[in-house]
């Protein structure tokens, strides 16, 4: 009897430490990660991707929030809804710095291929049999970072750029 209230209150402890200690690190400070919506499926009309898993004439081409605020060391997530890839460029860049005649050619389509300041790179999304992914970057450094997809028409047509930006002292 005296082992199973010695096991009932250690497994109460272990329990009651596993919801303390993630609200203690998701409230510290600043955010400590963001995520953000790259391009988003329709709904009107109805949209049934089981049957067509990548009708690429209805995903939204934006970046949804267009601006995300993290503290150094932290994360953003970039939830990456169809035909997308996300490029990120060092701090201070402006989408107008970006040289989009600098592309990997089709097909299908041109990506924007600019080393100048460029931090990171996703996918190539014409290599990817499924398009929906997820893509978690670390921003170490505070400044504001400029993040576009690479898929030329998304950029230069649609406007499909945002910013995060990084507050705080760098993250060693």
């Amino acid at each position: 009897m005296k082992s199973r209230v010695v096991s009932f209150i250690g497994l109460v402890i272990l329990v009651l430490s596993a919801l303390v200690v993630p609200s203690a690190v998701a409230t510290d400070g600043p955010k400590v990660q963001a995520t953000v919506s790259f391009g988003q499926w329709q709904t009107d009309p109805p949209l049934d991707r089981f049957t067509i898993p990548n009708d690429r004439t209805r995903n939204n081409h934006q970046l949804l929030p267009q601006e995300v605020q993290i503290k150094a060391g932290g994360a953003v997530n970039f939830i990456i809804s169809g035909f997308h890839e996300p490029v990120i460029y060092g701090d201070g860049t402006q989408p107008g710095d970006i040289n989009t005649n600098l592309v990997v050619p089709p097909p299908p389509v041109a990506l924007i291929d600019d080393p100048t300041n460029r931090i990171f790179r996703g996918l190539d999304p014409r290599t990817q049999q499924l398009q929906d992914r997820v893509e978690s970057v670390t921003f170490k450094k505070s400044g504001t970072y400029l993040v576009i997809c690479a898929v030329q028409p998304h950029f230069v047509n649609d406007g499909m750029f945002g910013f995060v930006k990084v507050t705080g002292p760098d993250a060693d």
